[in-house]
């Protein structure tokens, strides 16, 4: 019984990776046609739907290595998205704060890339939706306690 369990977990992990490339690579491709690589939209993403954020703080936000932070921070300074703000009471932190060209482009834009999404969840009913949530996070508590 173990071993029969120990191979639905494995295709389960492979089903997951499957779907999570096919949802990564269609809204990557409508992201990049837009002029932004995913990294860059994501931190344009929090930026507009959290407001300014330490520099130091994005990286764990979107997940990705401090040392993309300037490279990425750096492009969306030259495109006019984002600036870099110090911080008033603090000069050693700096924000990074949305831009009102940023938040133009983020207006038009995010309705697009929610209906990308909302498309290719379509297969999925509305109930179907809630429990694979409800199921995932389930997944998603459970690997740090095994850490």
């Amino acid at each position: 019984m173990e071993l029969n369990q120990s191979k639905e977990s494995l295709k389960l992990f492979v089903v997951l990776s499957k779907a999570h490339r096919a949802i990564t690579d269609y809204t990557n491709k409508f992201i990049s046609e837009a002029g932004l690589n995913p990294t860059e939209f994501a931190v344009l993403e929090m930026l507009y739907h959290k407001g300014d954020t330490p520099l130091q703080k994005i990286g764990g936000q979107i997940l990705i290595a401090s040392g993309s932070i300037t490279y990425v921070v750096d492009k969306l300074e030259k495109k006019g998205f984002m600036v870099r703000e110090h911080c008033k009471k603090d000069r050693r932190v700096i924000y990074a704060r949305i831009t009102d060209e940023g938040k133009k482009f983020m207006d038009d834009f995010f309705p697009k890339h929610e209906q990308k999404i909302d498309e290719i969840m379509s297969v999925l009913s509305p109930e179907e939706k809630q429990n694979m949530i409800t199921l995932l996070k389930q997944i998603g508590k459970e690997p740090s306690n095994k850490l």
